[in-house]
């Protein structure tokens, strides 16, 4: 899709998006919207130093929990409005972001991922240990009224997260088509041939690395109005670091829309599986499409349409 054409569409789908909680009144379509668009912005964020630089990030979570507890600190103890919470939450975990890459970014494969996840572990740790956001008992927030025209707060956290979910994908639709795209891809090809030619290597996964970290904590800062109460064990889970790095790769890894598809799909069906049977079976259906994936498209879904595509023509 070119991006011109993007662009429109994105701002009809926002302004439908905001209109359809002034119309439609079901509190659950809003409960799991939220959950799907979150993950939609965290596997877009993931897969823009993951898909396109081609670091794998199993650190998600820390990103997206260091957002989520400052957010609450600052809307309950400082009595900051939304706005400066999403803007300091993505601050924090894009300087967080560029901290890991400037650190460890010279690491690669395993040794990156492993490093992320240490990272996600600290965090955790530090935040079990620091009192001032509940320690390990955890946080309490409480939603304020609803902004006009909305009645319900979590209509107004659905179009609030819908915001940050397109900004996420049109952000990476411009990288792909870009320079720094490209430059991403070269590196993710073959690292040193990309430096001889003289693509500026560490300055992209630095920018990749801040980009990624900066949506990843846009899509924690609402969290904590979301899920009203907080503790380290759920907000830093594992599930939210699996997922990130599962939906891309189901959607197809390297794309824009492929991320976008593939967290619809699968955490529109953990929805549906967490309200018939339970949440237990969210990383059991991760791993059998993932299974599944790696056997039948191992380019995801977008490498399948492709591939059907190019056998048509």
């Amino acid at each position: 899709m070119r991006f011109a054409l993007l662009i429109p569409i994105v701002i009809i789908v926002m302004v439908i998006g905001a209109i359809i909680p002034l119309v439609v009144k079901i509190s659950y379509l809003y409960f799991a919207g939220f959950i799907v668009l979150m993950y939609i912005t965290l596997a877009t964020a993931w897969n823009i130093l993951g898909g396109y630089a081609g670091y794998v990030n199993f650190g998600t979570a820390g990103f997206f929990g260091l957002a989520a507890y400052l957010s609450a600190f600052l809307l309950e103890s400082v009595g900051v409005s939304l706005p400066v919470a999403l803007l300091a939450g993505g601050a924090i975990s894009a300087a967080l972001g560029l901290g890991i890459g400037y650190s460890t970014l010279k690491l690669r494969g395993i040794f990156f991922a492993i490093a992320t996840l240490a990272l996600a572990i600290v965090i955790q740790m530090i935040i079990i240990n620091t009192p001032a956001v509940g320690g390990a008992v955890g946080f309490y927030t409480l939603r304020p009224p609803p902004p006009p025209p909305y009645t319900n707060y979590l209509e107004f956290l659905f179009v609030v997260m819908l915001g940050i979910a397109l900004a996420s994908i049109v952000t990476s639709r411009a990288i792909e088509k870009s320079k720094i795209g490209r430059g991403l891809i070269a590196l993710r090809d073959d690292e040193t041939a990309a430096e001889c030619m003289g693509v500026p290597v560490f300055k992209l996964k630095l920018l990749a690395a801040g980009l990624s970290g900066f949506f990843m904590g846009l899509a924690g800062a609402p969290y904590p109005y979301y899920i009203t109460y907080m503790e380290p064990i759920s907000v830093f889970s594992l599930d939210i670091s699996v997922n990130a790095v599962a939906m891309p790769l189901i959607g197809g890894l390297g794309t824009w829309i492929g991320p976008l598809i593939g967290a619809a799909i699968v955490a529109a069906i953990q929805q549906a599986v967490t309200v018939t049977i339970g949440s237990e079976l969210n990383l059991v259906i991760i791993g059998v499409l993932l299974v599944a994936f790696v056997v039948a498209a191992p380019y995801g879904i977008v490498g399948l349409i492709r591939e059907r595509i190019r056998r048509l023509s």
